[in-house]
């Protein structure tokens, strides 16, 4: 898995409400980034990404090598209403409790924009015919599996998210990591 361009840095907001950088989110662990909105009715889009992620999450805890060394990132686009305390809802609905599985939010659209355009990430809002805002966002569904680095190692659509290609992907960023004696003797 070649790396494919650096991950971006932000200002983000824990569903406590804190400040933080992405960046101080990335590097220590690999990481699996998924763009979402809490109100998204797509089942190709957010509810998939949020489904494939739980998976993840269970197989990475009963995961003797992986377990503690993958972090998984949701990162709304959708900051007028996703939040901290609309996220922290959600999260509790698939988040085990420990597991790293961290639930973030923007201050402002205008903090999340630079974000976006770094991962190119495009969403749009829905308007009617009189211009009002609807309330759902159009999004292609990109999930981004991110080496300690910080580095962007493969990006996952509808069509390519699958929690064994996820899970496999980090072992293989696991294996690579690891001299092969020592990723021998812990397999």
């Amino acid at each position: 898995l070649p790396p494919l361009w650096s991950a971006a840095d932000g200002a983000v907001v824990d569903t406590d409400g804190r400040s933080q950088r992405l960046h101080d989110l990335l590097g220590e662990r690999y990481v699996v980034l998924s763009f979402i909105f809490t109100r998204c009715s797509d089942v190709n889009g957010c509810p998939l990404a949020n489904y494939v992620l739980k998976q993840l999450q269970e197989r990475l805890e009963s995961d003797p090598l992986l377990n503690g060394r993958v972090r998984l990132l949701s990162l709304s686009f959708d900051p007028g209403h996703d939040t901290p305390a609309v996220l922290k809802r959600y999260a509790a609905r698939v988040q085990a409790p420990d597991f790293d599985w961290r639930f973030l939010t923007t201050r402002t659209q205008v903090e999340l924009e630079p974000i976006l355009r770094a991962y190119d990430q495009t969403v749009m809002r829905d308007y009617d015919a009189e211009g009002r805002e609807l309330g759902t966002i159009s999004h292609l569904l990109r999930v981004y599996l991110i080496d300690p680095q910080r580095r962007i190692r493969n990006v996952y659509s509808v069509n390519f998210l699958h929690v064994d290609a996820v899970a496999n992907d980090i072992r293989t960023l696991y294996a690579e990591d690891q001299s092969p004696r020592a990723y021998l003797q812990r397999c």
